[in-house]
């Protein structure tokens, strides 16, 4: 018998090294993959788009708030990989009364490393596991430190518009690509307005590409409001997924540096 304690601190126990594993997660969907996990990974989220085979031919559970219960022991999973923000506490335990399920807590770089360690040893793939989180190291490290730190909002909605606090794992990687997060002392998602972002002499406004799909027209009815704000629009994905993306922030980050220049 195999112990872990996941990320959320619950134990679980697995018989052997699991063959037929759901992922209710986006990002650790891709990371499944990249550990080479083809044939063991059996059902994903109908928001794991990446990538794109999976996608197409693994079987969709539902989404990652409204998951099918039925379709989930149809698999007879001996393994599900969950998330603490992004699925149901209520579903994550009703599924962990009949499986082994490992729950993760992602909020700053270190909890993405032990993450994909985690997930690494308990499907048997270890070094693939050290050999991405030395690459993502490896990345971030030579990512040069921002000239100067805009005062920067991230917006992931609209109507209301919402933004990130210092809680989350978007905050962490705003930080990490050169930006200051003028709502870090807000927790969570806060609510904000216009008015807000005038008033408090927002430099940079970042929409992201998700769970809205901010795009070119919301700019254009933004900026006419924030006259003295840069406005862009980002690749949520590079901010918010924790998983094998991570290895491609670092570039992103230095690209969009050089795009609000």
């Amino acid at each position: 018998m195999l112990s872990f304690t996941d990320q959320a601190g619950r134990a679980i126990q697995l018989a052997q090294k699991p063959q037929r594993i759901i992922s209710l997660v986006p990002s650790q969907t891709e990371l499944l993959f990249d550990l080479g996990l083809n044939e063991e990974v059996v059902g994903i989220t109908k928001f794991c788009v990446h990538p794109q085979q999976w996608f197409h031919l693994k079987t969709r559970v539902g989404g990652t708030k409204q998951l099918k219960m039925d379709v989930i022991r149809q698999l007879h999973p001996d393994l599900i990989i969950a998330n603490k923000e992004e699925n149901i506490k209520e579903q994550v335990e009703e599924l962990a009364a009949q499986y082994p399920v490992w729950v993760s807590d992602v909020n700053h770089l270190e909890d993405a490393y032990e993450m994909i360690s985690q997930v690494g040893a308990m499907t048997g793939k270890e070094r693939n596991a050290l050999l991405l989180i030395n690459k993502i190291k490896s990345k971030f490290a030579q990512l040069p430190a921002a000239d100067s730190k805009l005062q920067t909002a991230y917006l992931i909605w609209k109507d209301p518009y919402m933004t990130i606090g210092s809680d989350t794992f978007i905050h962490a990687m705003l930080g990490a690509a050169g930006f200051e997060n003028m709502f870090g002392h807000r927790t969570r998602y806060p609510e904000t307005t216009i008015d807000d972002l005038r008033i408090d002499a927002c430099q940079l406004l970042l929409l992201s590409s998700e769970p809205f799909p901010f795009k070119q027209k919301n700019v254009e009815e933004l900026q006419p409001l924030l006259p003295d704000t840069k406005i862009v629009l980002v690749d949520g994905e590079m901010f918010s997924w924790y998983g094998s993306r991570l290895a491609e922030a670092p570039g992103y980050f230095m690209k969009l540096r050089e795009q609000i220049k």
